[in-house]
């Protein structure tokens, strides 16, 4: 019988989408499994009780409470009072000032001294901390070493910042394994305005010397990377654990009725896309995507075609009969499920992506993917089974794939129905919250013991007994 264990997840917001989602379903799904959970963020927009922020600005230090305390109880005597106020205000202004001098010089800032009150958070210490995203302007990467003494982390990695001088995904450059420097890119997000990804890389790489954590990572892709990379001195155990999504949201239903609750045309054909700002958004190719479209459109011309753009917003362009209709960003998840059920295919074209959601979403509901074969995405999409696979920036592939698709609906059927399979089988949010939990449990019960035996007086004389057994 394993206890319940007291659980803080930690990420850059509550808000629905990508990493955030996956930190949001995890942490709801460890308390629905009787454990104490609580969610700390960076930046708060829900009303949950059990989500704290933590990085809201403008941050203050650990002493700051302490000294307005100080100045309340001063309160009687106004001269006093106000000093003691205008000395924590202007070390609150010191305090972003040097963050904001920092990343004008190209630093990525650390200076979020609340980061070492985690512990602090709830009314006992917690017995594992579960990192997500650690960018975002809200943690200090610097007190891993010491969270890591008092408490176990698991950190599960959405993309590879950790292991860069400043990018969240390095695309082709390969200089994350040596010390950055000469960065190709500096507009990749994260961005930076100067090129010190050197001395960043190293500033991470002697954090990670002293530090022991726990790590994960949704794909066989990004653990690759993770393995050739400065975190790896810092790993006591990594593990592969898949993203999973909630089949009771996203599941096969009737394409028509699925269009009429949407208010789409029944007669036409319907390509998907989602990501936010899809068209803009620098991880993904929407160049490649648009360019397929008006290839199938010059070879199709008898059918009109529509392109959603789910998380687009904006008006709608035409080239020659078929319409890309950007569609907004939709929060309701019924919705976003009711899209992908309506659609014919789902394409996913990027430059890289660590294991998109949105390809096991569509996959769920039934939805044949054409998709790019970067990083994690050929171990969701079974190429030949569920969909096709394309070479990066192919468009013409792309469109040569979704053509054969359009052409011949069986074929589509059929590989919209082993894609549901797939997903019911591999992609169960409910198989992700107790893979982590089970880890979870291995992992604090591991510590029990050396700590145990730690304390443990050395074994004398007396303590040996013999057994004739």
């Amino acid at each position: 019988m394993t206890r319940p264990l007291s659980i803080l997840t930690v990420n850059t917001s509550d808000r629905a989408g990508g990493a955030e989602r996956i930190a949001w379903l995890l942490y709801q799904g460890y308390r629905e499994r009787g454990h104490h959970s609580a969610l700390a963020v960076g930046v708060k927009t829900t009303t949950d009780p059990n989500v704290i922020e933590i990085g809201s600005p403008p941050e203050r230090p650990p002493w700051a409470s302490t000294m307005f305390q100080l100045r309340d109880w001063l309160a009687p005597h106004a001269g006093r009072a106000h000093k003691l106020s205008r000395a924590v205000f202007w070390l609150d202004a010191l305090g972003r000032g040097r963050r904001a001098f920092e990343q004008k010089l190209g630093l990525e800032s650390f200076h979020f001294p609340i980061s070492r009150r985690l512990l602090q958070l709830l009314p006992l210490p917690p017995d594992v901390l579960h990192l997500h995203n650690l960018h975002g302007n809200y943690f200090d990467l610097r007190v891993l070493p010491d969270l890591g003494r008092a408490a176990p982390i698991i950190i599960t990695m959405h993309d590879a910042w950790l292991l860069s001088g400043h990018c969240a995904h390095s695309l082709d450059c390969t200089r994350w394994r040596t010390g950055c420097g000469h960065c190709p890119d500096l507009t990749l997000p994260p961005t930076v305005p100067r090129d010190l990804t050197a001395w960043n890389w190293q500033r991470k790489k002697n954090i990670f010397a002293r530090s022991q954590l726990f790590v994960a990572t949704p794909s066989r892709g990004l653990m690759n990377k993770v393995e050739q990379s400065i975190l790896r001195p810092a790993i006591v155990q990594a593990r592969v654990i898949p993203y999973g999504i909630d089949l009771h949201l996203f599941y096969p239903a009737d394409k028509q009725r699925a269009r009429a609750a949407l208010g789409l045309e029944p007669d036409k054909i319907f390509l998907l896309a989602s990501g936010n700002r899809v068209k803009h958004n620098r991880w993904k190719d929407y160049a490649s995507m648009r360019r397929a479209v008006e290839i199938v459109t010059a070879q199709r011309p008898e059918q009109p075609l529509v392109f959603l753009l789910l998380g687009q917003p904006g008006a709608s362009e035409w080239i020659g009969q078929t319409e890309i209709r950007p569609v907004g960003i939709e929060q309701d998840l019924t919705r976003i499920a009711q899209y992908y059920q309506a659609s014919d295919v789902f394409l996913h074209a990027a430059h890289w992506d660590t294991f998109p959601n949105t390809v096991l979403e569509a996959m769920a509901c039934g939805a044949p993917v054409v998709a790019s074969a970067v990083g994690g995405i050929p171990e969701q999409v079974r190429d030949g089974e569920t969909g096709f696979l394309v070479p990066h920036q192919d468009a013409e592939q792309m469109a040569a794939r979704v053509r054969a698709l359009l052409d011949n609906p069986e074929q589509a059927a059929a590989f919209g129905q082993e894609a549901v399979q797939v997903a019911q089988r591999e992609y169960d949010l409910a198989r992700q919250t107790n893979d982590y939990l089970e880890w979870m449990q291995e992992i604090v019960a591991s510590r029990s013991r050396s700590q145990t035996s730690a304390a443990r007086p050395p074994l004398q004389s007396s303590d040996l007994r013999t057994s004739n057994g």
